[in-house]
């Protein structure tokens, strides 16, 4: 087992193969949660759960559970959480298998789930080039957020902000603006959708993956 990674969005595992959690503690510390041998675990606030976030205010008391289904885990959350879970950036709803490097999110702590002795997919790759926050140059980082600034109240009828609203903030041109955001498509791999969803798809990518809280809008 390796002590913690002090590089920006990296994660290490050295211990034995088999499937394994690895998560950021509040200390910033690095934790690992073998799952070999085990057929279920508990994620949350209580302290009757497997792991415990008890510093997380956004995490409920039982947030998510981990289960085996035949041969693989899966991550599971039937809406009892108050404020969602996001694997790989999409709002989880129910269960879904986890696969090598998917990253999902509860509250503001991040996990990967690492499974060595199976082989690397395609669906591990994206996976793997998830965005960190050590990604985003400080322009983009105030773009996203000036993005995502509508979605302050929890408002379910808000909208991104547009790029004008966003040049304003930032001192701007909306052309400088276009330009940002085009990278960020590229970047969260969203370039292919139509035009009217990209917008709302990288406010969801961003407050899925936690690279911009609430408190920072």
């Amino acid at each position: 087992m390796t002590g913690p990674d002090e590089g920006a969005g990296r994660w290490e595992w050295a211990g034995a193969e088999g499937p394994v959690l690895v998560y950021r503690d509040d200390a910033g510390a690095q934790r690992f949660v073998p799952l070999e041998g085990k057929d279920s675990l508990t994620i949350g606030r209580s302290s009757g759960c497997d792991v415990r976030l008890a510093w997380d205010e956004r995490v409920s008391r039982v947030h998510v559970a981990l289960d085996v289904v035949g041969h693989d885990w899966t991550l599971v959350d039937d809406g009892l959480s108050r404020n969602g879970t996001f694997l790989n950036g999409e709002r989880l709803n129910g269960r879904r298998r986890l696969r090598d490097g998917d990253t999902f999110v509860l509250g503001s702590t991040s996990f990967r789930f690492r499974n060595t002795s199976r082989g690397t997919t395609q669906l591990t790759k994206v996976g793997e080039q998830l965005v960190t926050a050590a990604s985003l140059s400080p322009t983009q980082r105030q773009i996203v957020i000036a993005l995502c600034r509508p979605y302050k109240h929890d408002d379910p009828y808000a909208t991104p902000a547009s790029n004008q609203l966003i040049a304003d903030e930032l001192f701007l041109s909306v052309d400088a603006v276009k330009t940002q955001l085009r990278l960020l498509f590229q970047k969260f791999q969203i370039e292919d959708l139509p035009q009217n969803q990209k917008r709302v798809k990288l406010v969801e990518r961003v407050l899925g993956l936690g690279l911009v809280s609430r408190k920072d809008l």
